[in-house]
């Protein structure tokens, strides 16, 4: 999956520098039907695939703010304040 999604990549970007070349060198309208369609293609069938790829196997539960999660936060907030206190008291 990775392999692909590096190789969609390129072959998008690719696509879009080759529309700007054709846009501005051979033919506007053509250039501009590239780049529209690099640009659909980079929305609709990329991101799509690159946020599953990335969101594939976790749990969302970890990056929603739940009450326990809010709980382990000020939890963390108040042990690194103490940590804060006790270094400036030695020093």
């Amino acid at each position: 999956m990775k392999l692909f999604l590096r190789v969609l990549f390129c072959c998008i970007l690719c696509s879009l520098f080759y529309g700007i070349y054709h846009k501005t060198q051979i033919h506007f309208v053509e250039g501009e039907r590239i780049i529209g369609f690099s640009v659909l293609a980079g929305a609709f069938l990329f991101l799509p695939l690159f946020l599953y790829h990335r969101w594939n196997g976790k749990k969302l539960q970890d990056y929603t703010l739940s009450d326990e999660n809010l709980k382990k936060m000020k939890e963390n907030m108040q042990m690194h304040s103490r940590f804060k206190k006790e270094k400036r008291t030695n020093d």
